[in-house]
């Protein structure tokens, strides 16, 4: 399948009166077409900077892109110019951010929200932009929608108003969908029922999606493939299914021994990855998640491993073969 988007060692820091922030650290990384991919990592530790760089939208100053490329359709998104850049969000990648209540605007009505990329980006008159509104929210499972054109945020559920943020991303028909942390404000329910909506607009207009969360359970009903993220680097890349049954890396092991089972009999208690998370603002040396691990060794503290392979399209960024149980290579 061709690539829609290859991002390659993209670096990005954040530069404070007394610190420096090593918020992204050199991530490489690709998406396929009609593909999802999913990031997934603990808070903090640059999964949604990583994508908001991309598309140019972290505040600068104080971030700063240090390094990188980001060759989105045959054109490096990280050289072009302000205006190029606006032609590229909302309408060839769509972006849907994670608390819709903060993300819609509280004083406009639905119909203008949706419509404006559509506007914008498209030049057709405003009784097609309204055409085209009612044919989106039809889309994305908002009954009766000619009657909540006028409608504002606030008249609308969480989940309803995630639907409404889907419909802005999709309005262009982009080749490409970001999701930031999508269903982290909505109950369990409404979660599955947003993963499954977002499926099948994936198969139904043939885009691919860059899922972004910590929740692994949603990424196995959604993604192929994994990108697992720890501290700013990325630590393990495989397809979904091979993850799930062979990780590699000790920090993959812990997020999914955190995850409640309920294909093992009997009762297992759930991993707790010891200790913090590392302080960015830190100089890496050696490997970042050495303090928390049980197999860490002189090497682990001597040098950052980098991404080695371990089965097909699987790589994991740690010196200790844990099925081995003795240093890798």
């Amino acid at each position: 399948m061709p690539e829609v988007l290859s991002v390659t060692n993209l670096e990005t820091k954040f530069y404070t009166d007394t610190d420096i922030i090593n918020a992204v650290n050199g991530v490489s990384f690709h998406v396929d077409e009609g593909e999802t991919l999913g990031i997934v990592g603990e808070s903090g530790c640059g999964k949604s900077v990583s994508v908001l760089s991309i598309l140019r939208l972290i505040a600068m100053p104080p971030g700063r892109i240090e390094s990188g490329e980001a060759v989105f359709q045959g054109k490096d998104l990280l050289k072009m110019t302000p205006e190029e850049i606006r032609q590229v969000r909302g309408c060839q990648i769509g972006m849907v951010f994670q608390d819709p209540m903060t993300s819609l605007n509280p004083v406009l009505n639905i119909e203008t929200q949706v419509a404006e990329s559509v506007l914008i980006h498209k030049h057709v008159t405003k009784k097609q932009a309204r055409e085209r509104v009612i044919e989106l929210l039809t889309h994305v499972g908002i009954p009766s929608p000619e009657k909540r054109l006028a409608d504002y945020p606030h008249q609308f559920s969480g989940g309803m108003r995630q639907r409404v943020m889907i419909a802005m991303a999709l309005a262009c028909n982009p080749p490409l969908l970001i999701a930031d942390e999508p269903t982290t404000a909505l109950d369990v329910t409404i979660q599955a029922q947003f993963v499954e909506l977002v499926k099948h607009l994936r198969d139904e207009f043939k885009m691919a999606i860059i899922w972004i969360t910590h929740d692994l359970g949603v990424i196995a009903g959604i993604a192929q493939r994994v990108v697992v993220m720890y501290a700013g680097f990325i630590v393990e890349h495989a397809p979904v299914k091979e993850l799930y049954a062979n990780p590699q890396h000790p920090y993959t092991r812990g997020l999914l021994g955190s995850l409640p089972r309920i294909d093992e009999q009997g009762i297992h208690r759930l991993v707790n990855i010891k200790g913090f998370p590392p302080d960015m603002c830190q100089p890496v040396r050696g490997c970042p998640f050495v303090p928390r691990c049980p197999y860490a060794f002189d090497h682990c503290r001597a040098e950052n491993p980098p991404l080695m392979p371990i089965a097909d399209s699987h790589t994991s960024a740690c010196w200790w073969d844990i099925d081995l149980g003795k240093p890798r290579g």
